[in-house]
């Protein structure tokens, strides 16, 4: 076998893994192939006698060609990443958009792990991910950010505290508000309006900024038959939205690529919704605090 074959099968046994930390990290698949199709390329062209630990040095730089897009992305406003043109034997999806796919990948990681994510510098963010989800020591890290291996933990810390958030809630009530929320969700993703009505308070009352409502001016409807109609006309929209904490309670994100679209927050009076709060205007989402709900 030559070397070109065996770095191909040792490559192809490492990239599932690979372009789980990309996804991880980047939010989305699309990118996530360019990452590892990338790191193929770096691969292909490095002399991999001198390569001791080829599955460290692998995730190194997946992670470095990782952190490099969040940094463009944030500089640049998500220009796509130049990936040079050669073609990738291990067979590259680049320029490929998959819907489901997507949907499926950020369900499998959370849309509200990848909304918090998101909020994230790009050096805590890889701190968090390659240290907490696939165990890289921050010895192995600390090079990548041009930290200290101290420093690194630090920001891993942050980022684990961001990522958890803390809700003034009470633990029992937080759990009545999730299983509303949690109904609600699934009703809607149903269609299921009588489910909706019985969830909902006789007295109810959904309101959306301008940003997210299908008309120039804010949206306002009162009453579990309104709300209940509108919420289940939404089965379409809410394949990329999950339960997370809004503001400290129990609530709702959509996030379509991992990106923070629209939120809605919840009122909750006696197991019942008593009020929506769709948010989707930038300037608010920038305001309100997102955080994982733990399983």
């Amino acid at each position: 076998m030559d070397e070109s074959t065996w770095l191909l099968e040792r490559f192809e046994e490492d990239r599932t893994r690979l372009r789980a930390v990309a996804y991880r990290m980047l939010g989305s698949a699309s990118e996530a192939d360019d990452a590892v199709q990338e790191t193929w390329l770096r691969l292909s062209g490095a002399d991999a006698g001198g390569i001791g630990n080829l599955r460290g040095w692998l995730t190194t730089v997946v992670a470095r060609v990782c952190l490099n897009m969040l940094r463009t992305r944030a500089s640049r406003r998500e220009e796509p990443l130049d990936v040079p043109s050669r073609p990738d034997p291990a067979g590259s999806r680049r320029g490929e958009y998959d819907p489901e796919e997507e949907a499926l990948l950020a369900d499998s990681v959370g849309l509200a792990l990848l909304v918090v994510l998101d909020t994230l510098t790009p050096a805590e963010r890889l701190a968090f991910v390659l240290h907490d989800m696939f165990a890289v020591p921050f010895d192995d890290i600390a090079p990548m950010i041009e930290r200290s291996p101290a420093a690194a933990r630090q920001l891993a810390s942050r980022a684990r505290r961001r990522v958890k958030g803390a809700s003034p809630v009470p633990e029992a009530d937080l759990a009545r508000r999730r299983h509303v929320v949690e109904a609600f969700l699934a009703a809607s993703r149903g269609g299921d309006f009588e489910a909706l009505v019985t969830l909902l308070d006789a007295d109810v009352i959904l309101r959306a900024d301008r940003a997210a409502g299908p008309t120039p001016a804010p949206l306002l409807l009162r009453g579990a038959q309104q709300v209940g109609k509108g919420a289940s006309m939404a089965a379409e929209r809410v394949r990329f939205t999950q339960s997370a904490l809004v503001n400290g309670s129990p609530g709702l994100v959509m996030a379509p690529g991992g990106r923070l679209f629209l939120v809605l927050a919840f009122t909750i009076r006696d197991d019942k919704v008593a009020e929506i709060d769709i948010i989707a205007d930038a300037d608010r989402l920038e305001r309100v605090e997102v955080a994982v709900l733990d399983a």
